[in-house]
């Protein structure tokens, strides 16, 4: 007989948070995309037009973690119209030794905001200027307020813009973390001008057209795109990879596909079998990151399998030594 632990999303929000130890567990996790033989497919998609919707399933195996999760996650951007969310899903966690299932995180993408928003932190540890002290956010959903609460745990984050198609939704995002950050975030009208003196920069939208111009990028800017998980979704306009000095991917052989990578070579741009170095490697110490105070940076982050691994095994340690949630013999 083997058990089984499910953890609702309320488990998980008791046990696992945006802190340092998150964002050191998806470090450790890109680490290991570099430096270790790391099973990680290629990203399932299904869509379904009629009603915006899109499922993505990402699943990863890390040697020497005891565990790997498979995690489906649900995308329908018509939702809130309907006052539902848009995004939910769920985390298995399998035995990396015999396969059983070993907990059910029914985590709504609570564990899929965490993670993302510690990849932003990452990015931002090792490409932006240390001293940044300016974000400029794109997007009013969870994960905008997400991205600047991880920049403040790795740079000295004093003031944030907010830019978002709907400008009441950016006045309220705005509000909402100006009190709770106790920081001044405040909307801006137009992306240049949330660009504009910004060090750091974020896009968390699903836009299918470039919100981000190359012509706006200043000396010293590091850009952390986030949004292009999908072959149609294109944040930056492609001319901007080639005006950065310097292109990271989470995965390349992701982003060749379905991040803002994949636009600049359709758009013939950057070759296809460019190369371009990973976050990981940049991590792992085995390629520079940011090279000098001016440099131009981009960070294509698209999402992978090895992040969600890493976030549902720290969840089920964390959960096993809170006693949180239910288990049964199955």
């Amino acid at each position: 007989m083997s058990r089984m632990t499910i953890l609702t999303e309320a488990d998980l929000r008791g046990v696992i948070s945006l802190d340092r130890d998150a964002v050191a567990c998806v470090e450790e996790a890109f680490r290991a995309l570099a430096t270790k033989p790391v099973a990680m497919p290629p990203i399932l998609r299904l869509d379904i037009p009629e009603y915006r919707g899109e499922v993505d399933v990402k699943t990863a195996y890390v040697p020497g973690i005891d565990g790997f999760a498979i995690k489906i996650s649900p995308g329908f951007f018509d939702n809130p119209s309907l006052g539902v969310p848009s995004v939910n899903g769920l985390m298995v966690l399998l035995s990396s030794r015999t396969g059983l299932v070993e907990a059910l995180l029914l985590d709504n993408g609570y564990l899929t905001d965490v993670r993302t928003a510690a990849a932003g932190a990452v990015a931002a540890k090792h490409l932006a200027r240390e001293d940044a002290r300016v974000a400029a956010i794109f997007g009013a959903g969870v994960q905008a307020g997400l991205q600047l609460e991880a920049l403040r745990l790795v740079r000295p984050i004093e003031e944030a813009r907010i830019w978002a198609r709907d400008p009441g939704k950016a006045e309220a995002k705005a509000a909402e973390l100006s009190a709770r950050l106790a920081m001044p975030v405040r909307a801006v009208e137009a992306p240049r001008a949330a660009m504009a003196g910004a060090d750091v920069v974020v896009t968390t939208t699903p836009s299918e057209t470039p919100l981000v111009m190359a012509d706006w990028l200043e000396p010293g800017q590091h850009v952390t795109a986030m949004g292009s998980d999908a072959e149609h979704k294109n944040e930056i306009e492609p001319a901007a990879l080639v005006r950065a000095d310097l292109y990271v991917a989470d995965s390349l052989a992701q982003t060749r596909r379905l991040g803002e990578l994949h636009h600049a070579i359709a758009a013939g741009l950057v070759d296809a079998d460019r190369a371009f170095p990973e976050l990981g490697a940049i991590a792992a110490g085995n390629v520079p990151g940011r090279e000098r105070a001016s440099a131009i940076t981009i960070a294509d982050l698209t999402g992978t399998g090895v992040q969600d691994t890493a976030i549902a095994t720290l969840a089920r340690q964390r959960a096993a030594a809170a006693g949180a949630g239910t288990v049964f013999d199955t």
